[in-house]
């Protein structure tokens, strides 16, 4: 029996890619319900919290309709709003970040906090409080746990955090030309950030005991700190990021602007552009870009909602939100890894 010819790649081109043309569908309807839920999420997020307020005041507040009240006013202008906002730049910029060092390492489980970038930024803070300028001590000490804002001294952190990542992420990728697999890769990058978090361990011993446990208490990671005048900043720098998502550096000065203002928070980097590639089906930045960023909102607004329970007083740190978040799609991205599974 003859067998038929290999098609031509002239004829392999008139093929209709039956999954991409599904997933070309598919992606404007997940984009609009991503952004309905990133605006219910952000609702829910201002209303919600030690002090549950009704939808209906809330917008009252934001509107300044109804009858006017200074404390509610406070509450959701001053504590709620730049809550929500820090969480949704939170999580634009590190799934961001993630999903430009899954793409620039080739490897699915690649993330600031995993690679030791986000170490880096937190060394760039600790050597700024710790030994560095007066005006960076000032920042982290006041703005920094959400007191009065100091703009300039915000700078220097942002500066610091996102030199030291910037630092961590061209060793990686020094050291990447070695590694002979992924999962190398991933250990090389655990292993600088261990050592990094030892410098700034040997850093905090020597320091004044009461920056030591502010900067202990910033490693839990909050999205409670960033005050009014300080939003500006971070958004403004996120959204750089975004217009910039194809350089490399744009990763560092994410991961580093997110970890100076709200600490150094795991697993977003890995979980959202994974749950992003689900929700589009595809692959292509074209589309994984903003279904990442607009995950990513929705997942940290989701996050900072649980951090901060209805009718309960007490803040869980966000890490411990992130990582239940996390490490579920972390397992699965292992299972479903034939590669790393090779390199296993």
């Amino acid at each position: 029996m003859r067998q038929a010819a290999p098609a031509s790649p002239a004829a392999a081109s008139r093929v209709p890619d039956r999954a991409g043309q599904r997933s070309g569908r598919r992606a404007p309807l997940v984009l609009v319900l991503l952004a309905a839920g990133v605006v219910v999420l952000f609702a829910l997020a201002v209303s919600t919290g030690s002090v549950v307020i009704g939808l209906d005041r809330t917008l009252s507040a934001l509107f300044g309709t109804g009858t006017p009240d200074a404390r509610l006013d406070l509450l959701v202008t001053d504590l709620r709003v730049p809550r929500a906002v820090t969480a949704t730049a939170v999580g634009v910029g590190l799934g961001t970040a993630g999903l430009l060092t899954q793409t620039l390492f080739r490897n699915p489980l690649a993330e600031p906090y995993v690679l030791g970038v986000s170490a880096g930024a937190g060394l760039g803070v600790a050597l700024v409080t710790t030994l560095g300028t007066a005006a960076g001590a000032a920042a982290f000490a006041t703005g920094g746990l959400g007191a009065t804002p100091v703009v300039g001294g915000r700078f220097t952190t942002v500066a610091a955090a996102a030199v030291g990542a910037a630092a961590v992420l061209a060793l990686v990728l020094a050291l990447s030309r070695f590694a002979r697999s992924v999962t190398a890769l991933l250990v090389i990058g655990v292993m600088l950030g261990s050592g990094v978090t030892s410098v700034v361990s040997l850093l905090l011993v020597w320091t004044d005991p009461r920056t030591a446990q502010q900067y202990l208490m910033w490693g839990l990671g909050s999205v409670s700190g960033v005050g009014r005048g300080e939003l500006p900043i971070l958004g403004g720098i996120v959204a750089a990021g975004l217009a910039g998502v194809l350089v490399l550096g744009v990763a560092a000065v994410l991961a580093g602007t997110v970890t100076a203002f709200c600490g150094p928070i795991g697993f977003l980097g890995i979980a959202v552009p994974h749950l992003a590639r689900l929700a589009v089906g595809t692959s292509r930045h074209r589309v994984l870009v903003p279904a990442t960023a607009l995950t990513g909102a929705l997942v940290g607004l989701a996050c900072a909602v649980v951090a901060n329970p209805p009718g309960v007083g007490t803040v869980i740190p966000l890490n411990v939100v992130t990582s239940l978040v996390g490490a579920p799609v972390v397992i699965a991205v292992l299972l479903r890894s034939r590669r790393l599974g090779a390199a296993w």
